[in-house]
């Protein structure tokens, strides 16, 4: 093994964040090196600890971002996970612009969190799909302009369009492999290459800089 995925837990619930310690801790790639219950200490954290990620529970910000600005602004290597109770779409958006790498709600499962974790780690960024899909629904087209490409979408290939498409509905990478039968694996080398061609920092920006621009009846396939 390389080396471990250093993450520190921020969670102002004691017994919440002992349970994502307690699944990340199992994991032979990962090791929780600091934890706190604020923001201070998430700060605190990132700049003793230097972890390669901080899992961040959404109500120790009372949704500034204030936090997370900070961290990003000292240590930029750093990617920001945030887990989340419930999630109004305008907070994962701003997350999303501010420079979070992912986000969660706290309904998941250990599986996926730990996954995600090693994702962010690999230099991906992850929506929860169903908050994919509620943002892409909930969005108008006044707030896009920022993830909007002043011309036309780079050239992607048929296939790369399809697989968009089916992204901007809102569909998980296991879910647009079993409607192309594709592998799970084969979706995710064509997200990378998708992201990278659009210059996008996500899943979801690619999402609605899609719905912005594919044709409807492509989108609507």
């Amino acid at each position: 093994m390389i080396g471990k995925i250093r993450v520190g837990v921020i969670d102002k619930h004691p017994l919440f964040r002992g349970g994502v310690i307690r699944a990340l801790s199992s994991q032979p790639d990962i090791d929780v090196v600091g934890q706190g219950a604020s923001v201070w200490d998430a700060i605190e954290v990132a700049q003793k600890s230097q972890p390669d990620m901080i899992v961040l529970d959404s109500s120790t910000m009372d949704f500034s971002m204030g936090a997370v600005e900070s961290i990003l602004l000292q240590h930029p290597t750093i990617r920001i996970l945030i887990l989340a109770a419930t999630a109004a779409e305008e907070h994962v958006y701003t997350a999303l612009k501010r420079g979070v790498r992912g986000y969660l709600l706290k309904g998941t499962s250990d599986i996926e969190l730990i996954q995600t974790v090693r994702a962010l780690n690999q230099g991906q960024s992850f929506v929860a799909p169903n908050l994919a899909a509620k943002l892409l629904m909930r969005t108008s087209p006044g707030n896009l302009t920022e993830v909007r490409s002043p011309g036309r979408l780079p050239h992607l290939t048929p296939r790369e369009q399809q697989i968009l498409s089916i992204l901007a509905q809102g569909r998980s990478n296991k879910e647009i492999g079993n409607k192309l039968d594709l592998s799970e694996k084969t979706i995710k080398h064509h997200l990378t290459n998708i992201l990278q061609k659009l210059r996008v920092r996500n899943r979801v920006e690619a999402a609605l800089l899609a719905s912005n621009h594919l044709p409807q009846s492509l989108m609507a396939s």
